[in-house]
């Protein structure tokens, strides 16, 4: 069975391939775009499929990331893949940038609990905490920087995210790190989404309101 993954929340706009009964990737491509994932990602998807030798009938789910992150790319990745979905027929998997992120950090430090904090803007950080079993604690939330530190410190956290450092230096001491970054690899989207199975249809996660419209053509409804 094969589940294409789909990330359009930060910078890249990337999509892989991944075999649920191998757990391989054999298809992948990403491109490192800043701005602009609507113009490129069905042809991102394409040739992730094109690499993998399989077509959208092949898929057995979609997964997708739902942010927080890029208001227009969160729109533009979830639009899709819930457009797909429905077309397909089957299931798309939401999984936020922080549960990604935290599970990367984890496969590093086993057993140890772990905060994803980005930088929000404004002054802001969004945060999620995750347990030693890797289960979610706080957040997805925007938190202070106080509150952030208060809560790595507490928890003898790792730390992941591109507010790591900001939050290791408020709480005044030592941490380790997870990847520094706003979005996780495609690969680990995709290895969660299979975990967790079919469920609620994704819905981006905003922390605060946009600075700017979104593209035309990609238009949810908010999320209650």
């Amino acid at each position: 069975m094969k589940l294409l993954a789909i990330d359009c929340s930060a910078n890249l706009c990337a999509a892989c391939v991944y075999d649920t009964a191998t757990g391989e990737i054999p298809g992948r491509h990403v491109l490192d775009l800043g701005k602009g994932h609507a113009e490129h990602l069905l042809a991102v998807i394409d040739r992730a499929l094109d690499e993998a030798g399989i077509t959208f009938a092949d898929l057995c789910a979609i997964a997708i990331s739902t942010g927080p992150g890029s208001f227009t790319g969160i729109r533009v990745g979830v639009s899709t893949a819930r457009g797909l979905a429905l077309a397909l027929k089957i299931p798309a998997i939401g999984v936020t940038t922080l549960e990604a992120l935290a599970a990367e950090a984890a496969s590093a430090f086993p057993g140890r609990s772990v905060l994803a904090v980005l930088d929000g803007g404004r002054g802001e950080i969004h945060a999620a905490l995750f347990g030693t079993d890797g289960a979610a604690v706080y957040g997805p939330a925007i938190a202070t920087l106080e509150e952030a530190s208060d809560m790595a410190e507490q928890n003898a956290a790792v730390l992941a995210g591109t507010a790591a450092e900001v939050v290791a230096a408020a709480a005044g001491g030592r941490f380790d790190f997870g990847p520094p970054v706003a979005t996780a690899d495609i690969a680990t989207y995709a290895r969660l989404a299979a975990g967790k199975g079919p469920g609620e249809k994704p819905r981006p996660v905003y922390l605060r309101d946009a600075d700017a419209k979104p593209q035309a053509g990609f238009v949810l409804p908010r999320a209650g």
